[in-house]
C-alpha cells in the first residue's frame, strides 16, 4: 500500500468555473504541503454533461443547427474560463488553442450525426467524453500554476473497459497495469497526474463512458490500482448525512460509516457516492473519505472496512423515488418448480435491476426504478401471470449495523410513521438495511417522522452532534 498517495476526485461544482477551479488546485497544494502526493481526477464542469447530451440527442434527430449552437455555447463558457483562470499569456493561449481543437471535433461530430440522423450509444459515449477531456485539461492548468506540476493524462489509455456503452464494465487487471505503467512514473517523478473521470475505452481504443456518477467510480479504480493510502471524494456537502438536510435542516454529518452501509445508501438514494465507487475500495481496504470542497477544513466522512461502534440503530435515511412496484399474480403456477426462475428471466433478458421483492401465496411484487422497458417486461409476464403495475411510488431505507441486536427495532419504525401507507416491506435479506415502500408524496412526512425519532439522541461518537443546526420553535 502506497500510504502517501492520495486519490482525489472533484465533482462537477468543485470545477464550474476559474474561481472553483482555483480553490480546487488550493485543496490539492494543501495535499502536497503535508508531504502527501496526489493523483487528481475530475468530472465535467457543471451541467456540462447534460448540455452534452442534449447536443447529440439534437443532432440525432437531425437538428444541426440546435446542436451545434449548444456546443457553441460551451465553448465560449470554456474558452473564457481559461482566460480567467490561466495568468501566463502564453499558456492561456496554448490552453485556449487545445480547447478549440476539441470543440472543432466536438462539431465535426455533431455534424456526423445530424447527416447520418442516428445516435447510437458508442457515438453518444464519445459526444459526452469531451467534457471530462475539457475540465481535466484546464485543471492541469490550474495545478501546474499553483507549483504543482500538473500533468493531464487521457483517461481513456488507463481506464480498459469492456464494450457495454454507456455503462461500461472496467477490466480492473488491465487498469492496474496500465496506470503501473503511465501513471505511477510520473508520481515518482514529483507531478500531479490529473485525468477526467467517468471516460475509458474497449481494447480497441473506442471511447466509453462507466455511466452517471462514474468519475467517483474512476477514482476508486485508479486507488484500487496503484493500491494508494486514501480516496478522496470532493463534493459540495460536508460528507454523508443522517438523511437529506433539504428535508431535515437539522441533519447530521456521520463522522464514520462502514463500506457497507456507505454501499447501501448509495444503491438507495443517498446521492453523495456513486455506489459501484465502494468495491474497488472494499477490496483493497482502502478507507475513502468524502469530503466538502467549499469547506474544506471540514472533517467529512470517513468511509471504512469496519464500522464504528453507535448506540444509535441508524446511520442514515435514504429515499429512493421514481420507482414502480409490480405485482405478478399465477396463483396456480407460484409454487411450482421454475417459476421464480421464469419471472427473473425476463428481468433479466431486459437488463432491469430489482429493488425490492416480496412473495405471498399468489403474488410475487417487485421495485423497479426504470419504466424504460416496462411495457415489454409486463408483456412477457403477462404470458405466465396476471401483471399490473403502479406507478409514482419511493423507497425509504433506513441503515445501520446489527439492526436485528435492536429488540422492537421495527415496531418503533412504523409507529413512527404509522401515518403513512405503507406497501412492501423489507428487512430479512441485510443486517444493515429496513426498506419500506411508500407513495412519492409521502416521502418527505415519513423521513422527518423517522428522523425525529431514531436521532432525537445522537451518539456524538459518530455524528457531528456540535454542529447541529437548531429547529425553530424546538
Amino acid at each position: 500500500m502506497r500510504e502517501s498517495l492520495v486519490v482525489m476526485k472533484f465533482g462537477g461544482t468543485s470545477v464550474e468555473d476559474a474561481k472553483a477551479m482555483q480553490r480546487t488546485a488550493g485543496i490539492v497544494a494543501g495535499r502536497r504541503e503535508r508531504g502527501l502526493s496526489a493523483v487528481v481526477v475530475v468530472s465535467a464542469m457543471a451541467k456540462v454533461t447534460d448540455q452534452l447530451l442534449a447536443a447529440a440527442d439534437a443532432a440525432g434527430r437531425g437538428d444541426k443547427a440546435g446542436a451545434l449552437a449548444l456546443a457553441s455555447r460551451l465553448r465560449t463558457r470554456h474558452i473564457d474560463t481559461a482566460a480567467v483562470l490561466v495568468t501566463d499569456e502564453g499558456v492561456r493561449a496554448a490552453l485556449q488553442t487545445v480547447l478549440h481543437s476539441e470543440f472543432d471535433a466536438l462539431d465535426d461530430l455533431l455534424r456526423g450525426i445530424a447527416a447520418v440522423g442516428e445516435l447510437t450509444p458508442r457515438t453518444n459515449d464519445l459526444v459526452v467524453s469531451f467534457g471530462e477531456r475539457m475540465s481535466s485539461r484546464m485543471m492541469a492548468e490550474a495545478l501546474t500554476q499553483r507549483g504543482l506540476n500538473g500533468t493531464h493524462v487521457d483517461a481513456r489509455t488507463c481506464i480498459i473497459t469492456d464494450s457495454h456503452y454507456g455503462k461500461a464494465a472496467p477490466l480492473e487487471n488491465a487498469i492496474e497495469a496500465k496506470l503501473t505503467e503511465l501513471v505511477l512514473p510520473l508520481i515518482e517523478a514529483g507531478k500531479t497526474p490529473i485525468m477526467g473521470g467517468f471516460i475509458g475505452s474497449n481494447a480497441d481504443g473506442i471511447t466509453t463512458t462507466l455511466g452517471r456518477g462514474g468519475s467517483d467510480y474512476t477514482a476508486a479504480l485508479v486507488g484500487g490500482g496503484l493500491y494508494a493510502g486514501a480516496i478522496e471524494i470532493w463534493t459540495d456537502v460536508n460528507g454523508i448525512m443522517t438523511t437529506d438536510p433539504r428535508i431535515c435542516p437539522d441533519a447530521l454529518r456521520v463522522k464514520t460509516i462502514s463500506f457497507e452501509e456507505a454501499a447501501e445508501l448509495a444503491y438507495f438514494g443517498a446521492k453523495v457516492l456513486h455506489p459501484a465507487t465502494i468495491l474497488p475500495a472494499v477490496q483493497k481496504s482502502i478507507p475513502v473519505w468524502v469530503l466538502n470542497s467549499r469547506n474544506a477544513e471540514n472533517e467529512g466522512t470517513k468511509i471504512t472496512a469496519m464500522a464504528a461502534k453507535c448506540s444509535s440503530p441508524f446511520k442514515s435515511i435514504a429515499a429512493k423515488k421514481k420507482l414502480t412496484i409490480i405485482d405478478v399474480v399465477a396463483s396456480r403456477m407460484l409454487m411450482s418448480h421454475g417459476y421464480l426462475k421464469a419471472v427473473f428471466d425476463v428481468f433479466d433478458k431486459y437488463e432491469c435491476a430489482i429493488d425490492m421483492v416480496s412473495t405471498s401465496e399468489v403474488s410475487i411484487s417487485l421495485t423497479v426504478d426504470s419504466n424504460q422497458r416496462l411495457p415489454e417486461i409486463c408483456a412477457e409476464l403477462g404470458k405466465i401471470a396476471d401483471v399490473k403495475y403502479e406507478g409514482r411510488k419511493a423507497l425509504v431505507c433506513l441503515v445501520g449495523e446489527d439492526i436485528r441486536g435492536h429488540n422492537g427495532i421495527a415496531g418503533q419504525v412504523f409507529t413512527a410513521v404509522s401515518h403513512v401507507n405503507v406497501r412492501m416491506i423489507s428487512q430479512g435479506a441485510s443486517e444493515i438495511n429496513m426498506s419500506f415502500m411508500i407513495d412519492e408524496d409521502d416521502v418527505e412526512e415519513a423521513v422527518r417522522s423517522l428522523h425525529a425519532v431514531f436521532f432525537a439522541n445522537p451518539d456524538a461518537t459518530v455524528f457531528d452532534v456540535a454542529a447541529r443546526v437548531p429547529v425553530a420553535g424546538a
